[in-house]
């Protein structure tokens, strides 16, 4: 594999593991206040079909991410009083909204354009364009660096740039700040967080409302950044795919990033099937390359890459003490 083809790869990675990035850091959230999100599939997508539907009916790519977020918000919302308010089961909640959502988004996208449930192509300011980092024409013919500064790290759209930022923020607000303290600690013993005056219900709600806001950012990538509209069911199990990210980084922040890359580096690298058969020597059937990532996924949730230990109060339905 030469150098020029391996940084189009890394780029292409960096493309396709944002979106999972984004939906692990929300799932991420969630977990740590003890709220189980199965349904960051489904958010992904009402977000992505919102943001498809409004840029291209106003033609404002930010007015669209701003409806998609809205769209995300309002099923996470529907989890959040089923599980919280009404303690219901966290992963019925989650796997009903997963339908729900696959079955409205394709019935709304087909009642406004008439299109086979799809959005109209979106172009323009109805979509993300990429941004050319400063000084990356000028440090392209730098040896090494500079072209992987200039293809790799450079011409991205802007959500790219924010999910990376939300890394950092994330390992800050939970490990230094005291909402994340309170945070973690209603996922690991609620009944203490209840006990020291600090309202479980408000944190959960937190949670569950930061957890929505990330689901919107990833599926407004996935219809106007990443791709040029709505498609049905076009986020293709990321969400499934971020929970198992989520587990293999055994909810840390620094470690999502590594494993959401890695199953990005992996949906990239089935697009080039000349590279693999190259590399080993005969021809690899694309669709096995296609199943890579889904593989990967059933191989951390069969628990080959060690122990992971959710937080303790993860899924369970606080009930205050009287």
């Amino acid at each position: 594999m030469d150098y020029d083809t391996l940084l189009q790869i890394l780029g292409a990675s960096i493309r396709f593991g944002t979106p999972l990035l984004l939906a692990c850091l929300a799932g991420l959230y969630s977990e740590r206040a003890g709220i189980f999100d199965i349904g960051l599939e489904g958010k992904m997508l009402m977000a992505a079909m919102c943001t498809g539907a409004v840029a291209a009916i106003t033609g404002s790519v930010w007015i669209g991410l701003l409806a998609g977020i809205a769209g995300s918000l309002c099923f996470a919302l529907v989890h959040g009083i089923a599980s919280i308010t009404f303690r219901g089961n966290q992963l019925i909640s989650g796997v009903a909204l997963n339908f729900v959502a696959s079955g409205i988004t394709v019935l709304i996208a087909q009642a406004l354009f008439r299109q086979g449930g799809r959005t109209p192509p979106l172009s323009g300011d109805g979509r993300f364009n990429p941004i050319t980092l400063p000084f990356a024409d000028a440090l392209s013919s730098v040896p090494l660096l500079g072209p992987f500064y200039a293809k790799v790290l450079s011409g991205h759209v802007i959500l790219v740039y924010v999910a990376f930022l939300l890394v950092p923020l994330t390992w800050w607000v939970l490990y230094r700040t005291r909402f994340g303290l309170r945070l973690r600690a209603v996922g690991e013993n609620p009944a203490s967080v209840d006990t020291a005056g600090v309202s479980v219900v408000r944190l959960r709600f937190s949670a569950v409302i930061i957890t929505g806001v990330l689901c919107g950012l990833a599926g407004a990538y996935m219809s106007a950044g990443l791709q040029a509209g709505f498609g049905r069911e076009m986020t293709a199990g990321r969400g499934y795919i971020a929970l198992a990210a989520l587990i293999f980084a055994k909810w840390r922040p620094w470690a999502a990033l590594g494993a959401t890359m890695l199953f990005g580096f992996l949906q990239a690298l089935a697009l080039r099937p000349d590279v693999i058969t190259r590399t080993v020597g005969f021809d690899v059937p694309v669709a096995a390359l296609d199943a890579l990532p889904y593989i990967l996924t059933v191989i951390v949730l069969a628990g080959f890459v060690g122990r992971a230990i959710p937080p303790r109060a993860g899924g369970e339905p606080y009930v205050k003490e009287r």
